[in-house]
């Protein structure tokens, strides 16, 4: 008799550790599969990405960028220079696209600061708008990329304006 209470035990054992394995490797499933379907909120992707025109300053006047179509997309900011820490307003304007969603993703260039994505809220006439801040960066002056991404029903739209700011 104590020998099958021995063999029951390692049994119940070895079902304890293969079950524990089994959730270890659901959940690992779990994450991954949480984390494919977060990246693009993360790590938006484009199917265009076109650069503003030469010359442009954020800082001192409202960019522009044209689309291959003819469409065109300006992003300004209510303040020049763009402040840092102080909130803002950002408005973008979208001539000969109709969007179903728009936000302006602010990251830095050398220096993650974090998920800095404010969607803006259709005005009419192709306007859209929202409040913004930028945190200071410790060292001072960084380098910033303000990306508006544009959602069409038939495509993802970035564009990249470049920017400086902080104290220096």
């Amino acid at each position: 008799m104590p020998l099958l209470l021995l063999a029951k035990g390692r049994a119940s054992s070895v079902n304890k550790k293969i079950l524990f394995d089994a959730i270890g490797i659901l959940l690992i499933a779990l994450v991954v599969v949480v984390g494919y379907k977060l990246s693009p909120i993360l790590l938006p992707k484009a199917d265009l990405t076109v650069q503003p025109l030469p010359g442009c300053d954020l800082h001192r006047q409202a960019c522009r960028a044209e689309l291959p179509d003819g469409a065109s997309i300006e992003l300004a900011s209510s303040e020049h220079p763009i402040p840092m820490v102080k909130p803002f307003r950002v408005e973008v304007v979208v001539r000969g696209l109709t969007p179903s969603r728009v936000a302006v993703d602010f990251a830095g260039i050398d220096m993650n600061m974090g998920l800095n994505r404010p969607e803006l809220v259709a005005q009419g006439d192709g306007r859209f708008v929202a409040e913004a801040s930028l945190p200071v960066c410790i060292t001072g002056w960084m380098d910033w990329q303000a990306t508006v991404l544009i959602e069409t029903g038939k495509q993802r739209i970035a564009v990249p304006y470049r920017f400086s700011g902080g104290h220096g």
